[in-house]
């Protein structure tokens, strides 16, 4: 009896897809623990000797992308340390910003007074204004009253003045002789010449030569 001749090409064809499969799965799954091998990498091998060599660098391959990203995030986190502040230099840090900060709140109250202290002067000066503005207007009223009150005087004596003027000599004469000097200087002051001379005649020659000198005498004052 003779065995069947096997086929190599079928072998050949079951080992290449083994293969294929196996890169396939290295591809796409996660890293296999060290020391392990799966069953996919067993089975090529005992299926085909001679292709087992290749396979070892394609499972090893997919390695060493995902190492260099380990490597650059631990470059990245050194220097961050790196440059991050040590704790004296944050200390200081937040110390300026303190001063700093004390500073402008300083400044701001002194600000806040200095207004308030504007305003206040403001008030002050508004009122001092007023004040000046009553006062002028009380002295006008006084100097208003002051004129009319002469006015009313200097019209009472000229109507007394019109009086003694209408009156005969002798008779004014005797009431100028008993008459207070206050009153009789203005009334002879405003007297005409012709009217005062025969009255000052009239009276007694004493009462006369003083009412004549005080007469003098008011009249050289100046006027007012």
């Amino acid at each position: 009896m003779t065995l069947p001749r096997p086929r190599l090409l079928p072998l050949a064809m079951v080992g290449m897809a083994g293969l294929l499969a196996a890169r396939a799965w290295t591809a796409f799954a996660p890293p296999p623990a060290p020391g392990f091998a799966g069953p996919a990498l067993i089975a090529p091998a005992a299926a085909n000797p001679s292709p087992a060599p290749a396979a070892a660098p394609a499972a090893s391959a997919p390695a060493a992308p995902r190492a260099e990203p380990a490597r650059a995030e631990a470059a990245r986190t050194e220097a961050a340390r790196a440059e991050a502040p040590s704790g004296d230099a944050a200390a200081a840090e937040r110390a300026l910003l303190e001063a700093l900060r004390q500073r402008r709140a300083e400044l701001d109250a002194r600000e806040a007074a200095l207004a308030e202290r504007e305003v206040l002067l403001a008030a002050a000066e508004r009122r001092l204004a007023q004040r000046i503005e009553d006062m002028r207007a009380l002295q006008q009223r006084l100097e208003a009253e002051a004129r009319e009150r002469a006015e009313q005087a200097e019209q009472g004596m000229r109507q007394l003045v019109r009086l003694y003027e209408t009156m005969r000599p002798r008779d004014a004469a005797a009431i100028f002789d008993d008459l207070d000097l206050a009153v009789l200087i203005p009334v002879l002051d405003r007297m005409r010449e012709a009217r005062a001379a025969p009255v000052l005649a009239a009276m007694r020659p004493e009462r006369a030569r003083l009412a004549t000198t005080e007469l003098a005498r008011h009249r050289a004052r100046p006027a007012d």
